[in-house]
């Protein structure tokens, strides 16, 4: 499970180095290259849900196999497309293919281990393996593309694929035999949901590209808008839910999903404020910036290690608080390196900020969106949580770098704007898991 969780977590990074080689070589502009980033990743986030009730109506080993061939195969188109529209295809599928699978195998984590010290162990190794491919992404982008050429940034991943599928068949336990006749799912529900954040993606980007009519960038909002309000409006009256609204009865899954989203805003737009200080700013190079983000990866393996004891010791919430604080400090560290027009070295500290802000809150939140699941409700609890992670990310990206790097204020400093707006959102998620319920405070049980 955690190869699948590290191969995927890689591709939502490996590409971003590459970006100038596979434009070149297909003749694309930098305005459209963002795309095979974004798309994958709101794709991606957008249809978790579907395939966490995917998991739990047809069995967590059909639909992880299931998911894992699309995004193997997807992998493979990638690697072999002919032309952009083929690349951003591929990317879409690989998005699918990972929306399918990822539910499934951590909802096989969340059953296989009860709650207590095993569960809080076993979530920090999943959550360790995400952190060290998204960082290591950068890396192996760098060093792929300069001596084997971008196209095996895709390739690369599908012997471990099969490896990946070859050791579920052996190792996961069989399902229960599949439900007779057909299985509703909530198709339009899925439609909206990934809908939603990609038509808001598109108004905030589009309003920072000069000559973009803001009657564009206020109706891509406006859908965005609409669609949120029409999948509230289908699920409460489908009568087979996505994500059934008294799902959201539970306050504390609730805070530690919103909570989720607000760090992973602020963690996703480090990475990008990492790359464009090292690459844009100080003209480090692609595979140069790569190895100065390892410190990063280094610190995340320590934090995994200590996470377990100290989430037994101090609680889920004390533990997500520190992570918000840990990351909020990294963002104004982040801020205060490029006011200074600091060397790379001066970035360290703001790394290992990030590395403990990722480790403590992320295990944290994941710990409490999963606490008090049933066999029943694994998949959608798993799917919700990724979606929240993966679709934070994205959306605050767009917002935090969009309006930090937008040309209509070009004059002020991008990095500061930006950071200032992730530990605003920072504060916010503190705040709102601060108003969780008693249930947010999962201490680990003696073994």
């Amino acid at each position: 499970m955690s190869m699948l969780q590290f191969l995927i977590a890689v591709d939502v990074t490996v590409v971003n180095i590459a970006l100038p080689s596979i434009g070149a070589d297909l003749g694309v502009g930098g305005h459209s290259l963002t795309w095979i980033v974004v798309g994958y990743t709101i794709t991606g986030g957008g249809l978790l849900m579907l395939g966490g009730r995917l998991g739990d109506l047809l069995g967590r080993r059909r639909v992880l196999l299931a998911g894992t061939t699309l995004f193997g195969a997807a992998s493979l188109l990638a690697g072999l497309a002919p032309s952009f529209a083929v690349l951003v295809m591929a990317r879409l599928l690989q998005g699918a293919g990972e929306a399918i699978a990822l539910p499934a195998a951590m909802a096989t984590i969340v059953l296989l281990f009860p709650e207590g010290p095993r569960r809080s162990r076993a979530l920090s190794v999943w959550a360790a393996v995400a952190s060290c491919g998204l960082v290591l992404g950068f890396v192996l982008s760098g060093i792929i593309t300069a001596h084997l050429g971008w196209r095996w940034i895709f390739l690369i991943s599908v012997p471990f694929i099969l490896v990946v599928i070859t050791a579920a068949l052996v190792l996961v336990e069989a399902d229960r035999p599949a439900p007779r006749g057909s299985v509703r799912l909530d198709l339009p529900g899925a439609l909206l949901l990934t809908s939603c954040p990609l038509l808001f993606t598109y108004g905030v980007v589009e309003a920072g590209e000069p000559g973009t009519s803001y009657w564009v960038s206020l109706a891509a909002l406006a859908g965005a808008v609409l669609a949120g309000a029409g999948f509230v409006r289908v699920e409460a009256r489908s009568p087979n839910p996505l994500v059934p609204l008294s799902f959201f009865a539970n306050r504390a899954r609730v805070t530690a999903n919103l909570t989720t989203m607000l760090l992973s805003g602020a963690l996703s737009t480090s990475f990008l404020l990492f790359t464009f200080y090292l690459q844009d700013h100080l003209r480090i190079g692609p595979l140069g910036a790569g190895f100065t983000m390892l410190p990063l990866a280094v610190a995340l393996v320590v934090a995994s290690m200590l996470v377990p004891r100290l989430l037994g010791r101090w609680g889920a919430r004390a533990c997500v608080l520190a992570g918000l604080g840990f990351a909020a400090g990294a963002m104004t560290a982040i801020a205060l390196v490029a006011a200074l027009d600091a060397g790379a070295p001066w970035l360290i500290p703001a790394m290992l900020l990030i590395a403990a802000g990722m480790g403590f809150g992320l295990v944290g939140l994941q710990y409490i969106a999963v606490s008090g699941v049933t066999d029943e409700d694994a998949g959608i609890a798993s799917g919700v949580q990724r979606a929240a992670d993966q679709l934070g990310g994205a959306g605050g990206v767009a917002v935090y770098v969009g309006i930090g790097f937008a040309p209509a204020v070009h004059s002020a400093d991008p990095f500061l704007i930006a950071t200032v707006l992730a530990v605003a959102g920072l504060i916010i998620g503190a705040l709102v898991i601060q108003r969780a319920p008693a249930a947010a405070e999962v201490h680990g049980q003696a073994e």
